[in-house]
């Protein structure tokens, strides 16, 4: 674990500080083989822990992309998978006995055959589900890796609040991958609430396009942006205090409205701003195109869908809509 992980009466680690990345030693999970040693270090492997066999050759650019890709994979699997690369070009007859007609090629061994397979290079996400399916055809559980331990460490100081302990340990998460759409995400949010919105800016657009689909991470992405465009048009208007004096001498100005509840959410009134929003909607819902109604669903996108004040303010908008 990147925190307290260690045994029983070791030191505590300090949040942020780097074990992101260790485990077995790449040589334990990595090796090369050849034709004399495929039988030990696959077949009578496998009968211990699955095999991944990587069939590559160097002038294979393919191979190049994917070869990485699957090593990152199996060192995440700590120990749960172990990989064998052969080289077709050193090892013709391994090549014509597996009947390969092309690479970069995959075979995973359980219990001294092959179970499962693919051909050509694939996206990192369907790798990771390779390799936990793989786990799972020869009856064990899939480790947490360092990282996944580490976002969800990371993800509980946000709820908890302590978004400074949090962003140290994403920023070592970003460290070790930079490409990490859902480290990005979750440390743009703990900048923004740091109050520095120009940083929180640059680490969501950091975000590589491929890795922005990712449907894993798409939700927390679109969470993220929406706080921060809410962050980023706050004070616009005023100050709470004017906004609030603007109100309370015209209820109907939906624009001072709109603008306190943008201060509100920025000051960390979350609550409050969802009910100036839903006051304006109750007065005028088609006012300035339903911006009020806009800005509001803005705010729920902001909080997610599971968050309590999403959930109790999607009620009072419905409430409101269909009165």
């Amino acid at each position: 674990m990147l925190i307290g992980g260690g045994p029983k009466g070791a030191p505590r680690q300090d949040a942020g500080e780097g074990m992101i990345g260790g485990g077995a030693a790449a040589g334990e999970l990595i090796k090369h083989t050849n034709e004399r040693s495929f039988m030990a270090d696959v077949i009578d492997a496998s009968h211990d822990v699955p095999v991944i066999v990587d069939f590559w050759a160097p002038w294979c650019g393919p191979c190049k992309q994917l070869g990485p890709l699957l090593e990152k994979a199996v060192r995440e699997a700590r120990g749960a998978v172990r990989m064998v690369k052969i080289n077709i070009d050193e090892n013709p007859g391994i090549a014509q006995q597996m009947r390969i007609q092309s690479i970069p090629v995959v075979y995973a061994f359980v219990g001294g055959r092959p179970v499962d397979g693919f051909v050509g290079a694939v996206p990192e996400s369907q790798i990771k589900t390779f390799v936990k399916r793989l786990v799972q055809t020869a009856g064990a559980a899939m480790p947490e890796s360092p990282v996944e331990q580490a976002l969800e460490q990371a993800k509980a100081l946000m709820d908890s609040g302590d978004t400074a302990t949090a962003a140290g340990i994403l920023a070592q998460v970003v460290q070790h991958d930079p490409t990490n759409a859902i480290a990005r995400a979750r440390l743009s949010r703990c900048q923004l609430a740091a109050g520095d919105n120009k940083r929180a800016r640059q680490t969501l657009d950091a975000i590589p396009a491929d890795k922005a689909k990712d449907p894993a991470a798409a939700g927390e992405i679109a969470a993220a942006k929406a706080a921060l465009e809410l962050a980023e048009s706050a004070g616009a208007g005023g100050s709470i205090s004017d906004l609030k004096q603007k109100v309370a001498a015209d209820p109907n100005d939906h624009q001072a409205r709109l603008d306190l509840a943008t201060a509100l959410y920025a000051a960390g009134n979350g609550e409050a701003a969802i009910e100036e929003l839903i006051e304006s909607i109750r007065r005028n819902r088609t006012w300035n195109e339903e911006a009020a109604r806009k800005q509001l669903l803005k705010l729920f996108e902001a909080f997610g869908p599971t968050d309590p004040r999403t959930v109790q303010g999607r009620r009072k908008l419905s409430s409101v809509l269909f009165s």
